[in-house]
């Protein structure tokens, strides 16, 4: 056998049924790596830092004698846990080859060259990546130029459109959860019981995959008609462009602001409803926190009222000051767009309740036809 070197579009598509290796350094793939590899570090961040000065001030060849002795003892616990990792179905479909591993440094050289020349020796069957991780953040910074035919759910805060969003799921449509992606409810208050967000750069790493993995795997029901430039149209929350320490992608967001909007227009007391029940379970000391950061925007007198109903136990009182606030914020944001005259479609809701996904879909009975460019 023969390690063989495969680029990206090719690596992907066997990653989804063979498990991936990361070989960079314990920091590299903290910061951001392939959704679903596992790390397997040929250098621990100290050693990569000792064989990289040794490169750059002393030779080639004593950064890779350095390498060796720290690479010699990690040998058969690599082979191992390579092993372990192919006992472990990467998904319910079934690989074909039940010995194929897949494996990516940064560049695509001596790293992923000697951890695949090990596995190779074992009698694995063993790919890498041609340009490295750095091939694949190419990839995903392209991914996010394409043409995506987005349709875009809007409503003013507590219209229940996550809640929304999946319920369309449920109905067949397509959909892409940003928050989901960026553990992060899109409001000062949106980090709280929440996981830590991903780094930018894995934010948009797993938004890539998700974004190709769904417009790639439309039913045959939903794709486009024969010739067209367009694909089938994808859910997306109406977002600001940042949510938490996040940032939608650019050419991503451009897409975004200049597709359909389909408005849920649900009274204010039927939204602060739904509201109380979920923000009024969490921590309350975070709860106070966040209104102090967006104090100077909500006005000094409010957040100060707020934070005092709060710790009275007011909760609706509290969170009525903070609605309307965030009506204010979601208006102009809503209307901070070219040609929304051409852009808006209202649905009227009575409640915040998941069979406003048919009021939705019912609004949305005729075939979909994006704007030429």
């Amino acid at each position: 056998m023969a390690v063989q070197r495969i680029h990206i579009e090719e690596f992907l598509k066997l990653a989804k049924t063979n498990p991936v290796v990361d070989v960079r350094s314990p920091g590299e793939y903290k910061h951001a790596h392939l959704p679903g590899a596992q790390s397997l570090p040929l250098f621990s961040d100290e050693e990569r830092k000792q064989v990289g000065t040794t490169y750059k001030q002393v030779s080639r060849e004593d950064a890779i004698k350095i390498g060796l002795d720290y690479f010699s003892p990690k040998m058969r616990p690599m082979v191992e846990t390579v092993e372990s990792l192919l006992r472990t179905p990467v998904s319910p479909l079934p690989s074909p080859d039940s010995r194929l591993i897949l494996v990516y440094c940064w560049r695509g050289g001596m790293r992923s060259g000697a951890v695949s020349w090990l596995l190779d020796m074992y009698g694995f069957k063993v790919y890498t990546l041609a340009g490295g991780y750095k091939a694949f953040r190419n990839y995903v910074l392209e991914s996010f130029k394409k043409p995506y035919a987005f349709r875009i759910l809007s409503g003013f805060t507590g219209s229940g459109k996550t809640e929304l969003l999946h319920a369309l799921s449920k109905r067949g449509e397509t959909i892409i959860d940003l928050e989901g992606i960026a553990h992060h409810k899109g409001s000062a208050f949106g980090n709280i019981g929440m996981p830590e967000q991903p780094s930018q750069e894995m934010f948009e790493n797993l938004l890539s995959i998700e974004l190709t993995a769904k417009t790639s795997a439309l039913p045959a029901s939903r794709l486009p008609a024969p010739g067209s430039d367009f694909p089938s149209p994808v859910w997306l929350e109406d977002e600001s462009q940042r949510i938490g320490l996040v940032n939608i992608p650019n050419e991503l967001w451009k897409t975004m602001r200049q597709s359909p909007v389909y408005y849920l227009d649900i009274p204010f007391e039927e939204r602060l409803n739904h509201i109380v029940p979920e923000y009024g379970a969490l921590d309350r000391e975070r709860l106070i926190n966040a209104i102090e950061r967006i104090s100077k925007k909500l006005g000094h007198l409010n957040a100060k009222t707020a934070i005092s109903l709060l710790n009275e136990g007011k909760i609706r009182e509290s969170f009525s000051i903070l609605l309307k606030y965030y009506d204010k914020f979601y208006f102009r944001s809503l209307h901070n767009r070219e040609r929304l005259e051409t852009l808006l479609h209202t649905v009227t809701c009575k409640s915040v309740c998941p069979e406003n996904a048919d009021l939705l879909l019912q609004k949305i009975n005729q075939p979909y036809n994006p704007p030429q460019p």
